[in-house]
């Protein structure tokens, strides 16, 4: 399919998995020379799209928004802006929306967002802002012809520690206009099976495609269970632990646990991987060859 066509267009074409990287925006110029190096040795793999995320404060906002416009321009990648509430009045968020259609960015991935403290720390909305994503889905297709997408939590959400609500909360932004999901982080298939029948059992049938996290260091993999709330099994600590002191080894068991999930949750039914890069390409290209050698 042509870029023209929409990512719900190839979910609903069900031929094959989609494939997709996101990308956040860096903070300087070696961060930025990291960032263009991991895209240009990733599209070559000819992902279905590519992501950018979108953080809470103005500066970070500004460099997503940079970004997600050259890679509309200057590519030929089908590409998703990124959208949160966090910190942000109405009238910004429809700003930003219309710079996306300017760019010409017919996806949106519509996340509430979390406060500056993370996921845990009580969210508190903007006074002239919206109170929720679904608020956000709803203004972001009335504002133009988008695909929007949403997230999803195959570990419970961190405040709110409800799977039930999790699932919830995903079928009210399917029936405000939300297309696709893309799942949070997480470690164990069995979470995203068993986040997928629960929304399943309530008659939404919204597309979910796994959020996959290539495991390159102990410490760093920590810190983003952490935060994202993720739970960080057992079974996965100690393979990496056992080869902590090498960290090529670490490498290599991180590359085999993320291929050994995305091969249980494509064999369960996903209809597709996105990989959270973290703007660097080696694990990522590894992972996905060895997911479409083994599908």
């Amino acid at each position: 399919m042509t870029r023209d066509h929409t990512i719900a267009d190839l979910l609903a074409e069900r031929r094959r998995p989609t494939f997709s990287f996101e990308f956040f925006p860096p903070k300087s110029p070696q961060d930025a020379e990291r960032l263009w190096q991991a895209i240009d040795r990733l599209v070559p793999l000819e992902p279905d799209f590519v992501s950018v995320t979108y953080g809470a404060n103005g500066g970070s906002r500004h460099r997503t928004l940079a970004i997600t416009e050259r890679l509309a321009q200057e590519s030929s990648l089908r590409v998703m802006g990124h959208l949160t509430c966090a910190s942000q009045s109405s009238d910004e968020l429809v700003r930003a929306i219309e710079d996306y259609r300017s760019a010409g960015v017919h996806h949106v991935l519509a996340v509430r967002g979390d406060m500056p403290g993370g996921p845990t720390e009580p969210w508190v909305p903007h006074p002239q802002g919206l109170a929720n994503a679904t608020e956000l889905v709803r203004l972001v297709k009335q504002t133009g012809d988008f695909c929007v997408g949403v997230a999803a939590f195959p570990d419970p959400h961190p405040q709110t520690q409800d799977p039930d609500l999790d699932a919830r909360l995903l079928v009210a932004k399917a029936e405000a206009g939300a297309q696709l999901a893309i799942t949070q982080l997480f470690f164990r298939a069995t979470s995203y099976t068993a986040m997928v029948e629960r929304v399943r059992a309530l008659g939404c049938d919204v597309p979910i495609l796994a959020g996959i996290m290539p495991i390159t260091q102990i410490g760093q993999i920590r810190r983003f269970a952490d935060f994202s709330g993720a739970e960080l099994p057992a079974e996965v600590t100690s393979r990496l632990e056992e080869v902590a002191d090498d960290p090529q080894a670490v490498r290599e068991a991180g590359v085999e646990i993320a291929t050994e999930l995305s091969l249980e949750v494509l064999r369960a039914g996903a209809p597709g991987l996105h990989f959270f890069t973290q703007n660097r390409s080696t694990a990522t290209r590894q992972i996905l060859a060895r997911v479409r050698a083994a599908s």
